[in-house]
């Protein structure tokens, strides 16, 4: 006996002299590296860079432009014309354009229309679309759809975000499971080598049989065997969580043997994950991510409606400019002196506009069921969730309950075996029922772990507490 305890004594100092060098990784520090630094958080940020240059595309069909058009024909020594036309037109929010412009022509064989005088004509005037293209046209929708994609595009990379952390982190519960697991079996390794020494040496005192060696040595085995299943799933999950893990830009980082997972997550999950019960009962469905991106989705298809019912319209474009030969004379550009011009068209039966506001209808239809339906879902996948973690939590009562039940038998059949009333059939019969009751528990901590980086998910939160 005084063997055995010495025995024990050694490899409990050891234990605590490799626990002393281990360095913890929580759950919250782990995701603060993966939101900071992994590459597909930052390919998210692209969807935000790709909606601000839609916007700046916009925002450039009302930049002013500048137009040059010089055409010349010489033939035979003889100059038949030379004409110079230049343009400055700004577009403004509405169908109207304010219009500047220069003309200079001269040849022998110049069109009587197009004589101007010897110093040029100067012009300048309004276009104005009178009925389609006036309150709205494409170039005005375009840019409000690009100002509503980048509302959209926010949202959006809040769900990216999201679904990269909730990978994350069920890789990290899968590692923080399989470390558990290694340590069930590391402390049983410890508890069967400790068992067949203090056997072994009372054996050679002659105190015991060698049956009972045999029996603890095929024990120890056993112990060795899952021991090294449970080490090699360990380092396995152990790289698959390196797969998140990267320093600045470019430099993935590799778990190290001496970094382990944090063994009290259940007592974080919630507060980093924001899963607690009064998150979602003060949840508005409506600021939901996926809604909010639906939503933004149904303005801008409303604003593609708009464009289709204006297109019903008649296109009546006016004209007007007022000419000068000499510009720098305010005072000389009046009614007197003008050139304008009105062209009207229509499409005789509008089939072609008519369809596209129909589709655009459907569009919006199609839509709106797709924000009820995704509502819906969303509102029962919460209440599901929430039940399956009210019952998760009641079965982890009584497995707690259970395992504690079954060390309680072990240590008692443990000092009945030293006592010479019972057998080591039974001490590792008793000790086989702890080690699964254990392995449950654990399994059952990952299912709820599980359950609730689901309920992350669902919920599309991408802001987590470090």
């Amino acid at each position: 006996m005084k063997i055995i305890t010495l025995v024990i004594t050694i490899c409990f100092s050891q234990i605590i002299a490799a626990q002393d060098s281990l360095s913890v990784i929580s759950l919250s520090e782990y995701l603060g590296y993966v939101k900071t630094f992994h590459p597909i958080v930052k390919q998210a940020n692209l969807v935000i860079s790709e909606s601000e240059a839609k916007l700046m595309k916009a925002r450039g069909a009302f930049d002013p432009k500048l137009e040059i058009d010089h055409t010349l024909k010489t033939f035979k020594n003889t100059e038949y014309y030379n004409k110079l036309n230049a343009t400055f037109k700004i577009p403004t929010w509405y169908g109207i354009e304010l219009k500047g412009n220069f003309e200079e022509n001269t040849g022998n064989y110049l069109n009587p229309e197009a004589s101007v005088p010897e110093d040029g004509l100067y012009s300048a005037g309004i276009s104005v679309s009178l009925a389609q293209g006036l309150l709205t046209n494409k170039r005005m929708a375009m840019l409000k759809q690009a100002k509503i994609y980048v509302n959209q595009a926010n949202a959006d990379k809040q769900i990216l975000v999201n679904n990269i952390l909730y990978n994350a982190t069920i890789t990290y519960f899968n590692w923080l499971k399989t470390y558990n697991e290694k340590r069930v079996y590391e402390a049983f390794l410890t508890n069967a080598e400790i068992r067949f020494n203090g056997i072994k040496k009372s054996f050679q005192l002659g105190e015991m049989p060698a049956i009972d060696t045999l029996e603890a040595r095929i024990a120890l085995n056993d112990r060795r065997l899952n021991f090294e299943k449970s080490r090699i799933k360990f380092i396995k999950s152990s790289l698959e969580l390196s797969n998140f893990l990267w320093l600045n830009d470019d430099t993935p980082i590799e778990i190290k043997d001496s970094i382990i997972p944090d063994v009290n997550t259940f007592e974080t999950v919630d507060a980093i994950l924001n899963t607690s019960k009064l998150a979602i009962e003060d949840l508005n469905l409506d600021s939901h991510p996926k809604i909010q991106s639906l939503d933004y989705k149904l303005q801008s298809l409303t604003i593609e409606k708009r464009l289709s019912l204006n297109n019903l319209l008649p296109k009546i474009d006016l004209q007007y400019n007022f000419l000068s030969q000499t510009p720098e004379v305010i005072r000389s550009f009046s009614t007197s002196a003008y050139k304008s011009g009105l062209n009207v068209s229509i499409p005789l039966f509008l089939r072609k506009e008519r369809a596209d506001l129909k589709l655009a209808q459907l569009k919006m239809q199609d839509t709106q069921f797709e924000i009820q339906a995704t509502k819906v879902s969303l509102k029962n996948k919460i209440d599901a969730i929430t039940q399956e973690l009210d019952s998760y939590t009641l079965q982890n009562k009584y497995t707690t309950i259970i395992v504690s039940d079954y060390t309680q038998m072990l240590i008692a059949e443990e000092r009945k075996f030293f006592l010479g009333e019972s057998s080591l059939f039974l001490v590792n019969s008793r000790e086989s029922k702890l080690i699964d009751a254990k392995l449950k528990a654990i399994d059952l901590e990952n299912s709820f772990f599980n359950t609730k980086a689901n309920l992350f998910n669902i919920l599309a939160i991408s802001n987590v507490n470090n």
